[in-house]
């Protein structure tokens, strides 16, 4: 079981997730979207390709970029296709 967690709530839980570089992708399912905000930033891993963010809110306090997917991974990566990690003071509980 993973769980990732800000400010006391629950963003994402799972007994499936994948493991990355130290980072637990949770599948898109297990993520709760109401404290999701999309965001504009993206940025470029030569192997897994294009990631874009997502901001978490919670009760008005905005954690920009906190999040992080891969809508269209490059082969190697297919794995964690639309799968969220975290970063930026979300804990993640394994």
């Amino acid at each position: 079981m993973a769980k990732a967690v800000w400010r006391g709530r629950i963003l994402a839980e799972s007994d499936g997730f994948e493991m990355v570089e130290g980072n637990v992708y949770f599948p898109p399912g297990s993520v709760n979207r109401q404290y999701f905000k999309a965001s504009s930033t993206t940025t470029i891993c030569p192997w897994k390709g294009m990631a874009h963010y997502y901001t978490v809110v919670i009760d008005g306090q905005e954690n920009p970029d906190a999040a992080w997917y891969y809508p269209s991974p490059k082969p190697a990566a297919v794995a964690i296709k639309d799968h969220v990690a975290f970063w930026h003071g979300v804990v993640v509980e394994r």
